[in-house]
C-alpha cells in the first residue's frame, strides 16, 4: 500500500529528528488518554451502537488504530497487515482507498472482540513507536502521524458522546462514571459586548510550519468584513433555556425554521435531548442529576439554538464574529482535561467574554463552506473535511469533552442541523443599531 501524499508540502523549522521525538511523546499521551476514557466501558457496552450517527466504543478504538496502520505503517514496502480483513471493517469514509463496512451496522461487529481490539492497539503502538525511534521517517510521514493524533482526539470526544447516548438509551440509565463532580458555580448576569465594524483576518496561516497544526478547512487565512455587532458575555444557561421551554418555545411555529419545525413535529421534541419530562433533571455521564440552572445548556440542535435566539430577540453569531472575539484569547476552560465531563457555570465576572473555549460547542449562523482559495489536502486525506461541506453548520470553541490542546480560535467543527447528541450550546449575538 502506498501512503497518501503529505497534507501540505511546506518545510519545517524543527529538525526532523527532534520533531519525531516530540511526536513519540505526544503519541504516548494521546493513546493513553483514549485507553483511559475507554477503561470504564465493559465488553458488552463497547459494541453498542444506539443510533446511526454514533459508533461503538470498540469501533472508535479500532478505527483510530487502523488510521496509523493504514496511512503510516503500511507505507513501508513489504509491510504485512495485522489482519487484512480489518481494513474493510475499520475504514470510515475513505472511498479512494477501498470499500468499508456500512456505518449503521458497526454495532453488529461482535468480532473482533474488545480484547482483540486492545491487542491490535498495542501491536500498532509498538510498531509505530519503533518507526518513530528509527530516525528515518521524513516530514511527510510525520505530518500524517500528527494528523492521526488530532484525528484520535476528535474520536476521544465522540467516544464520550456516543457512550452517553447509548447509556441514556438503556432503560436503567447506567452512569459512565459515578465519581464525576456535580454542579459548580453560578452563572454571571448576561451582558452584551459591542464591537464596531472592521476588516479582520480569519483562518489559520497554514500547517505544517511554525504556526502549529490546523486542518485544511481552516485555511487559507483571508480578510473578512465583520459588521458592527454585539456578543453575549457567556453561553445561554439552563435556566434561560428552561424559560424558553416553559414559554411554549417548542409549540410556537413562528420561532422555527421550516425544516426545524418539521423535525420538532416528527420527533416530538419538547426539551433538550437529555432533560427529563419534569424539566428538573438531565442525564449526564455521571447518570441522572438535578438540572444545574447556571450551567450552559447543551445537547441542542442547530434548529433549537436558532429558535431560542429568535425567541430571545437575538440571533446566532457568525463564525467570523466568534473568531474575531476569540483571537488572542488563551485556550483555557472546562475541557476533558478537567475531568468534569459536563458543562459548568462560569465564575462570577464583571468584564470580558466568558467560556469562549470549553464547556459547550457554540453553534454559529455560518454554513460549513470553503474559505476563498480553499484546497483540500491531496490524496486520500483530502476526504477528511472538504467532502462534508454540504448542509452543515459551523460550531466553535470546544466542549467539556474536548482535549484542551486540540482546539484553537480558527478551529471549525461542523454538524448537520438536527444533531443533538454532541455537547453543543449557543451564545447570542445581535446587530448593533
Amino acid at each position: 500500500m502506498s501512503p497518501p501524499p503529505s497534507p501540505q508540502a511546506l518545510s519545517h523549522r524543527v529538525p526532523t529528528g527532534e520533531r519525531a521525538a516530540r511526536l513519540r511523546a505526544r503519541f504516548d499521551q494521546v493513546r493513553a488518554r483514549t485507553a483511559a476514557l475507554a477503561a470504564p466501558i465493559g465488553a458488552e457496552d463497547a459494541m453498542v451502537q444506539s443510533m446511526e450517527d454514533a459508533s461503538p466504543t470498540k469501533w472508535h478504538l479500532a478505527h483510530t488504530t487502523w488510521f496509523f496502520e493504514r496511512f503510516v505503517l503500511a507505507a513501508d514496502a513489504g509491510y504485512r497487515e495485522i489482519d487484512p480483513a480489518w481494513d474493510f471493517l475499520f475504514n470510515s469514509y475513505y472511498q479512494s482507498i477501498g470499500p468499508m463496512h456500512a456505518r449503521p451496522h458497526r454495532g453488529l461487529l461482535s468480532r473482533p472482540t474488545l480484547a482483540q481490539v486492545r491487542d491490535y492497539r498495542e501491536a500498532v503502538d509498538t510498531r509505530l513507536r519503533a518507526r518513530l525511534a528509527s530516525g528515518d521517517l521524513d516530514d511527510a510521514r510525520l505530518d500524517i502521524i500528527e494528523l492521526g493524533l488530532q484525528h484520535e482526539q476528535q474520536h476521544q470526544e465522540l467516544l464520550l458522546t456516543d457512550i452517553k447516548h447509548a447509556f441514556w438509551s438503556n432503560p436503567i440509565a447506567p452512569a459512565y462514571r459515578t465519581d464525576l463532580p456535580a454542579a459548580c458555580g453560578t452563572a454571571a448576569p448576561l451582558r452584551w459586548m459591542a464591537r464596531e465594524e472592521r476588516v479582520v483576518e480569519i483562518g489559520h496561516a497554514g500547517w505544517p510550519g511554525t504556526a502549529g497544526f490546523a486542518y485544511d478547512n481552516e485555511s487559507p487565512r483571508h480578510r473578512v468584513l465583520v459588521p458592527a455587532h454585539a456578543l453575549a458575555s457567556r453561553p445561554v444557561s439552563n435556566a434561560e433555556y428552561l424559560a424558553f421551554v416553559e414559554d411554549g418555545g417548542y409549540r410556537t411555529v413562528g420561532l422555527w425554521l421550516s425544516a426545524g419545525w418539521a423535525r420538532v413535529q416528527a420527533e416530538g421534541w419538547q426539551r433538550p435531548l437529555y432533560w427529563d419530562q419534569a424539566l428538573a433533571r438531565e442525564f449526564t455521564l455521571g447518570g441522572w442529576r438535578m438540572l444545574d440552572p447556571g450551567a450552559p445548556v447543551c445537547h441542542l440542535s442547530y434548529y433549537e439554538a436558532d429558535a431560542f435566539a429568535r425567541w430571545a430577540g437575538a440571533r446566532l453569531p457568525t463564525e467570523f464574529e466568534w473568531e474575531q472575539a476569540a483571537a488572542g484569547v488563551p485556550v483555557e476552560g472546562n475541557f476533558v482535561d478537567a475531568g468534569r465531563l459536563h458543562p459548568c457555570a462560569p465564575a462570577a465576572s464583571d468584564t470580558g467574554l466568558q467560556q469562549l473555549f470549553g464547556d459547550v460547542w457554540e453553534w454559529t449562523h455560518s454554513a460549513y463552506t470553503a474559505y476563498p482559495g480553499y484546497r483540500p489536502w491531496p490524496g486520500a486525506l483530502g476526504e477528511y473535511n472538504g467532502k462534508f461541506m454540504d448542509a452543515q453548520w459551523v460550531l466553535r470553541g470546544g466542549s467539556c469533552a474536548t482535549p484542551a490542546d486540540h482546539v484553537r480560535a480558527s478551529y471549525r467543527n461542523f454538524f448537520p442541523s438536527d444533531a443533538r447528541w454532541q455537547f453543543a450550546g449557543l451564545r447570542l449575538a445581535k446587530d448593533s443599531p
